[in-house]
């Protein structure tokens, strides 16, 4: 490639994808261009291609098969040269047992116990979901109304070396989940999400790829007690984990329920989808342009502005 300015340094920008999806899931495709029109260079890459070693800043963005090689990921992170979000982020938010400090943090959570190999799993009563806490796309989630099923299904994750996850089924969620998407820390736009898992017995239907689950998304305005519960989560992250709010480069958070009872069901920082295709092209243009802000922003704060490092 050509550069415009071969006096300007031009920092080498990888999104961050897997094998399964090189070039993500086409939600983000308009990411590069938008970075291109801020003078900055992108191009996607699966983590684990050792090219993005070479990296000046990695932007996690369709890692989804981290779940199955979480140790080597992690890794990963702490080999690359910059990170976003940062890898205190991420290795806090690679596994819900997150859920827990925000939940003694004061956010309203979806109640959640979780049991690891060699602990006595209790399955409460009514409708529950069980899931891995080490997992993404909805991959070993299930629903069920039969308490030796759901224990049965827990007990294989546990088997497994994982620890599982037990909530109590909220009927709200068949009306879908709000996905609030914050970039640098604050408000950028919201979609539902219709219900993923299926109800007891069948299993959720995934992608060509099988890294998630399908799943039904339109456009969104949530209440502001919605948005409010969004800051309160991401506040409760940045003092866990030690990362101003405002570094946060990205973040979505999952809700299910009205403004008189919202609840967290997950606060995602790694690899979220950000739901760019439910926006119309001129609002999409915006917030990407945003988006592209925020990393510009980041570049500065790494010492990799353009005239960081002025070339001879």
């Amino acid at each position: 490639m050509k550069l415009a300015r071969p006096d300007i340094f031009h920092p080498r920008i990888v999104l961050a994808a897997c094998a399964a999806l090189p070039d993500g899931d086409g939600d983000d495709a308009g990411l590069v261009e938008a970075l291109r029109d801020r003078g900055l260079h992108a191009r996607w890459l699966a983590w684990d291609d050792p090219q993005t070693r070479n990296a000046d800043l990695v932007i996690l963005r369709a890692t989804w098969d981290y779940t199955d090689r979480l140790e080597e990921f992690l890794g990963w992170t702490r080999n690359v040269a910059h990170l976003l979000n940062p890898r205190e982020v991420v290795a806090w938010n690679t596994d819900k047992r997150y859920l827990a400090d925000l939940a003694a943090a004061g956010v309203p959570v979806v109640p959640t116990s979780f049991f690891a190999p060699g602990e006595r799993i209790h399955i409460p009563d009514g409708e529950v979901v069980v899931k891995p806490s080490v997992g993404a796309g909805s991959v070993g989630a299930l629903r069920f109304r039969d308490p030796a099923q759901a224990r049965a299904h827990a007990e294989t994750l546990l088997a497994e070396g994982r620890t599982a996850m037990v909530q109590p089924y909220d009927a709200r969620v068949a009306d879908g989940e709000t996905a609030l998407v914050f970039v640098g820390g604050e408000p950028s736009h919201a979609f539902t999400k219709g219900p993923m898992l299926p109800p007891p017995g069948r299993a959720p239907e995934f992608d060509e790829s099988g890294t998630f689950a399908e799943e039904r998304l339109q456009p969104a305005d949530p209440d502001d007690e919605l948005w409010e519960l969004g800051h309160a989560a991401l506040t409760a992250a940045a003092a866990r984990t030690g990362v101003p709010v405002s570094e946060l480069m990205y973040g979505r958070v999952d809700i299910i329920g009205g403004p008189e009872d919202p609840r967290l069901l997950e606060l995602e920082l790694v690899e979220p989808s950000l739901g760019w295709r439910q926006l119309d092209d001129g609002d999409r243009a915006l917030r990407q342009r945003r988006f592209a802000l925020e990393v510009e922003s980041a570049l500065e704060r790494f010492g990799l502005g353009p005239f960081a490092q002025r070339r001879p």
